[in-house]
């Protein structure tokens, strides 16, 4: 089950795939059918990463934490 980590949500453009940057924000890049688009900073939150979690943001557009499942390994 995932955990809801970021406060400010964000509002998706299409053509545009949506990411946590190592910096801690938010980042949007455009995919390869959008030729005029640019990579963009979105937020201005800064989400600190704690090591075993997988960062994404979430169909309601908020940052949010899974447990990595890594069967015994580091």
């Amino acid at each position: 089950m995932a955990q809801r980590v970021g406060s400010e949500k964000v509002s998706r453009e299409d053509g545009y795939l949506y990411y946590l940057g190592k910096d801690g924000h938010v980042w949007k890049t455009p995919m390869r059918t959008n030729k005029r688009g640019r990579k963009a900073k979105v937020t201005d939150e800064v989400v600190r990463r704690e090591e075993g979690y997988l960062y994404f943001i979430d169909k309601g557009g908020y940052v949010a934490r899974a447990k990595m499942n890594r069967k015994g390994r580091r």
